[in-house]
C-alpha cells in the first residue's frame, strides 16, 4: 500500500465524497463496522453496487476490511474519518444554485 499526504490525501477522500452513495456508506460506517450484506440492505442497493463502492473507498484508505470466516468486516480506517464527517455535516454552507445543481444531476 501507498502512504498519501497532504494534497494526494485530501483530492481520495473528495473523490470518496464525489459520490452519494460512497457518502451514505461512510456515514453509516462512522458509528462502527458493517457487513456489506446488511449495508447494502440498509441503503438500498445490489450488494454488487455496494461491493464496487466499498472497493473505492478500500483503494482511497478510507476503509478496512477484517475477514470473519466466510463474512467481511468493513470499519473506517481510522476513527479521525468519523470526526471528520462530523465536521463537514455540522458545516453550514451558502451556495448559488445556479453554480452546484442538486447532487442528484451533479455539479458543476
Amino acid at each position: 500500500m501507498l502512504t498519501v499526504v497532504h494534497r494526494d490525501a485530501l483530492s481520495r477522500f473528495g473523490a470518496a465524497l464525489s459520490d452519494a452513495t460512497r457518502v451514505e456508506i461512510l456515514l453509516a460506517l462512522r458509528t462502527g463496522p458493517g457487513y456489506p450484506s446488511a449495508l447494502a440492505d440498509q441503503l438500498g442497493v445490489s450488494r454488487q453496487i455496494l461491493s464496487n463502492h466499498l472497493a473505492c473507498l478500500r483503494g482511497c484508505g478510507l476503509v478496512t476490511v477484517t475477514p470473519e470466516g466466510r463474512r467481511s468486516r468493513y470499519e473506517l480506517s481510522d476513527p479521525r474519518i468519523a470526526h471528520a464527517l462530523d465536521d463537514l455535516i455540522g458545516l453550514v454552507l451558502t451556495v448559488d444554485p445556479a453554480c452546484c445543481p442538486a447532487a442528484d444531476e451533479g455539479c458543476c
